[in-house]
């Protein structure tokens, strides 16, 4: 009997220790309103005590998303930097001392902090309210990340699009990753089948395949399936036939910098098989806004579209960028699409296709030439007056505004600073050549935003930069020499697979410098 007593009194003494340690903490429940809707909202939250750690416990209505680089379980609850993404409210149990909450949801909405004071026993309750200091979808503009990486399965795309919405992000692009050897971020589906839509946000299949240290990482995007050709790695441009072929659009990541995406940018882009450039991420020491490349394409008279996205979970803000913050988050670059009216995804993919797009670390930007559209193209009799007008948005705290520009073939023609929280401008253009026309603006540290150019051309010829053009020649055959050079010394790495495929790239070479010619001819 004593025995049977002594086996009862455990789990009682087990209750009253649980019950001690919770005394010991308080409880905090959160809600979390977006004010113009009037309802809650899916935000990220950061949840730290006075050493900067997270909760012990995960927070009751965390919204879990298996993450980690190459198919690696890295976080599940807690995204990176220790934040969460919570549907609309959450609650934790949290030790006595003070803590720090900051509660956010994209580039559109004012953060909310709140410092919490939690005693043993406590219970606090708080209601953020997210208001907006700018509706860009009311203006006709939607925001897209290009690049993101998260494992994914139809069970996890009710998660996965709280996660996006807690970013603003109205279109979520899921990549499947390749090397030559395999695959990572495996898609369910592509095409129509593998998106999902919820609430006027969506979810939609990807690839970031092929990728090569040699010729750079290439995105396709809204394509019907997956193209690989591991036997054929290193032609991207038989890649890009066949995305269009199946109704997508490709082009290079990481603004052609880093794995010299520059010299592949030379291999396809001469060919008019490119169709857009990531211009804004936090990847390279150029970044997060690098036009280098983006600028010599364009004056080469080949039209690109600006795009960006976030690489999570790889790249992220940091110190190179003048930010104490150094972690990767979903949509810290992004592109908006003028998509005019509500969004689906046919409309958003072909106002993409279309051109009508600009890549943001935070400013917003409207801009018109002649009326027209970013992507846009316009032809005009010799001495023609163009009509060029800009906006950029911006917010005095978090999104300070110190300077908005028109860029025309990589030279700025006009500004305006002194706000912080708009800057326009309104000019007259008198052109006799055909022209590249672009805005940017500048904000905080990190903060920058590019437009795709409005295309100018005269009585139908070209719009590339007779100034820069010869030099621009030479560098892209420079750049076909490098490669050169990697083919006749070739560096050793699991992912360095050229010498396979010298073959292949050496006729590619030499299709690229028949390209180079023909267009030193046509000057």
């Amino acid at each position: 009997m004593m025995f049977h007593r002594g086996i009862a009194a455990v789990p009682f003494a087990a209750a009253l220790l649980f019950a001690a340690w919770q005394a010991r903490d308080g409880a905090l429940k959160v809600s979390i309103i977006d004010v113009a809707a009037g309802r809650p909202t899916p935000a990220r939250v950061r949840l730290l005590d006075e050493d900067g750690k997270r909760p012990a416990a995960v927070p009751d209505g965390a919204v879990g998303v298996l993450w980690g680089r190459n198919d690696r379980a890295e976080g599940f609850s807690f995204a990176s930097g220790d934040a969460f993404y919570a549907d609309g409210s959450f609650s934790a149990r949290l030790h006595s001392g003070r803590w720090r909450l900051r509660v956010s949801k994209g580039f559109e909405y004012l953060p909310v902090s709140e410092t919490l004071d939690v005693t043993p026993g406590s219970s606090l309750e708080r209601e953020i309210r997210l208001e907006r200091w700018i509706d860009m979808p009311a203006r006709g503009w939607y925001s897209s990340d290009d690049h993101i990486h998260v494992q994914r399965s139809p069970r996890d795309d009710p998660a996965i699009l709280r996660w996006i919405a807690g970013e603003d992000i109205h279109v979520g692009n899921i990549l499947e990753m390749g090397d030559f050897w395999a695959t990572y971020f495996t898609q369910y589906a592509f095409g129509p089948e593998g998106r999902y839509r919820e609430d006027g946000r969506i979810l939609s299949p990807g690839q970031e395949e092929p990728r090569t240290p040699e010729i750079g990482h290439t995105i396709s995007l809204g394509a019907a399936q997956l193209v690989r050709f591991r036997d054929d790695y290193y032609n991207y441009a038989r890649y890009f036939d066949r995305v269009h072929a199946l109704g997508g659009i490709s082009g290079f990541a990481h603004q052609a910098v880093s794995f010299h995406g520059y010299r592949g940018m030379v291999l396809t882009a001469l060919a008019g098989k490119v169709d857009f450039l990531e211009l804004a991420q936090f990847c390279v020491d150029e970044g997060p806004l690098a036009t280098r490349f983006y600028y010599q394409f364009l004056d080469l008279g080949i039209p690109l579209t600006a795009l960006a996205g976030s690489d999570y979970p790889w790249c992220g803000r940091g110190k190179r960028y003048g930010l104490d913050e150094n972690w990767a988050q979903i949509g810290n670059a992004r592109f908006y699409t003028y998509v005019g009216g509500d969004l689906t995804f046919d409309k958003w993919f072909a106002a993409v296709k279309a051109g009508r797009t600009f890549a943001t670390t935070g400013p917003m930007l409207e801009f018109t030439v002649n009326g027209k559209l970013p992507g846009e193209r316009i032809d005009v009799k010799p001495n023609a007056r163009l009509r060029i007008r800009a906006a950029a948005f911006g917010q005095s705290e978090h999104v300070p505004l110190e300077r908005l520009e028109i860029v025309v073939h990589g030279n700025v023609v006009a500004h305006a600073d002194g706000s912080r929280e708009k800057l326009e401008i309104d000019l007259e253009l008198p052109v006799d050549h055909g022209v590249w026309i672009a805005a940017r603006a500048k904000a905080g540290p990190g903060q920058s935003a590019h437009t795709t150019p409005v295309y100018v051309t005269v009585d139908g010829g070209g719009f590339e930069n007779p100034e820069t053009f010869s030099r621009n020649l030479r560098m892209a055959g420079e750049y076909l020499e490098e490669l050169e050079q990697e083919l006749a010394s070739p560096r050793e790495g699991l992912n360095r697979q050229a010498s396979r495929h010298e073959a292949r790239l050496r006729e590619l070479i030499a299709a690229a410098r028949r390209r180079l010619d023909a267009m030193a001819a046509k000057r």
